[in-house]
């Protein structure tokens, strides 16, 4: 079954929604699960809007222009939508942005307008600003700095093997020797605009975002801790517990900050130009130790350290916290400069904000990491957030 044998009205009914997504063969059971996670009580119209953009991004191609607006603006009517509730308490209005998850930018467009212009669809083309250096999105690239002190480039789509380890240009995966000798230390850093993952020797998986560095063994000792360094930046940390690696519990040190684990999931932010460091524990459990002090995580909650060694912990979305491991940029309650602050990483630039006013602008927002920047940046211009930018070599200029 198709959409087009569904009414307008059942497309308000969750039951009918459900159903439509079962029938729809394009739709795969990852983004379902993933949508009923973060929503499952399905009460919202925010929600109810946001879930039917990522749908219909993925269908784009079987749905009428004509069928789509009739729906939304049927879920406008009969829908009690209010994005300007939030936690936080803005000086403006919050807005909603919704770009491109995973299919064509131009429908998430037309949605937003649709709300932020009283339902009236479409949008005004607006002409990129020509770069002088292209700007790329992000890839997989790193440097490997072996224990002699020799660097290695790592990149996507090449092929790299020694001794104990080998990368397909995407990920680095290390052997176990279960050697007793005193282990040797590598570090991988990740510029600007990179990422890349780890395998340790003992099984452990890390994510490392763009601008981190990692110091870890390349073998773990028998019977000792396994312990790693997040120099700087962020990464995602799935452990292998202690109970299958004999007893040996595992620790991740950061600046101030010591983080013991058994086997669990987490993440650390913990960058350069930042004062804080962020903790989000997924599953499991850890004790974090920072100024002779101790926090316990449960999952979903997160503790934010500042440079003074004050501490708070706090209950998060963490499939806000985490998703960039996995292709999504997904920020909630984030001023526009901290969303900018985030997209200078992954596609290497400098952004500069020739209006203050609107950088402490609130607002909820989906992105897919192979998106364009300009296409970025004309969503934002087209909400009438920006009157214009402008790209020059490797600087954006918001204004």
């Amino acid at each position: 079954m198709r959409y087009a044998e569904y009414t307008v009205e059942d497309f308000v009914s969750d039951e009918y929604f459900q159903k439509w997504i079962l029938d729809t063969d394009t739709m795969t059971s990852n983004y379902w699960n993933r949508i009923m996670d973060k929503y499952p009580e399905k009460k919202n119209a925010a929600e109810e809007a946001r879930r039917l953009i990522l749908l219909m991004n993925h269908n784009n191609d079987h749905l009428k222009q004509e069928d789509f607006d009739a729906m939304w603006h049927h879920i406008i009517e009969k829908r009690s939508i209010d994005f300007k509730k939030t936690t936080r308490k803005p000086k403006k209005r919050q807005r909603t942005l919704y770009w491109k998850y995973a299919g064509a930018a131009s429908v998430m467009l037309l949605i937003a307008v649709a709300f932020f212009k009283d339902a009236s669809i479409g949008f005004e083309k607006t002409e990129v600003a020509v770069a002088t250096v292209p700007i790329e999105m992000g890839n997989s690239k790193a440097l490997l700095t072996l224990g002699d002190g020799s660097v290695i480039a790592l990149n996507e789509g090449e092929a790299f093997e020694s001794n104990n380890m080998s990368s397909n240009g995407e990920e680095i995966v290390y052997t176990d020797t279960r050697a007793n000798k005193k282990p040797e230390y590598n570090l991988i850093t990740i510029p600007r605009g990179g990422q890349f993952s780890i395998t340790l020797s003992d099984g452990t998986q890390v994510w490392l975002n763009s601008e981190s560095q990692l110091k870890y063994p390349v073998h773990f000792v028998k019977g000792e801790n396994r312990v790693v360094e997040l120099v700087y930046g962020e990464a995602y940390f799935d452990v292998t517990p202690s109970s299958e690696y004999q007893g040996s519990g595992f620790k991740v040190f950061n600046n101030q900050q010591e983080v013991d684990v058994l086997g669990t999931e987490f993440n650390i932010k913990a960058y350069q130009d930042e004062v804080n460091i962020y903790t989000t524990l997924v599953e499991g459990n850890v004790a974090i130790r920072y100024s002779g002090k101790n926090i316990k995580l449960k999952p979903s909650q997160q503790s934010i350290i500042d440079s003074n060694n004050n501490a708070v912990v706090k209950t998060v979305d963490v499939f806000n916290e985490v998703s960039w491991k996995d292709g999504v940029f997904s920020f909630e309650n984030k001023t526009l400069k901290e969303i900018m602050k985030v997209l200078s990483r992954w596609y290497d630039v400098t952004i500069v904000f020739e209006n203050e006013s609107i950088a402490e602008e609130l607002f909820f927002g989906v992105l897919d990491k192979d998106q364009n920047v300009e296409e970025i940046l004309n969503s934002i211009k087209n909400f009438e957030i920006i009157k214009d930018y402008e790209i020059r070599n490797k600087t954006v200029k918001l204004k």
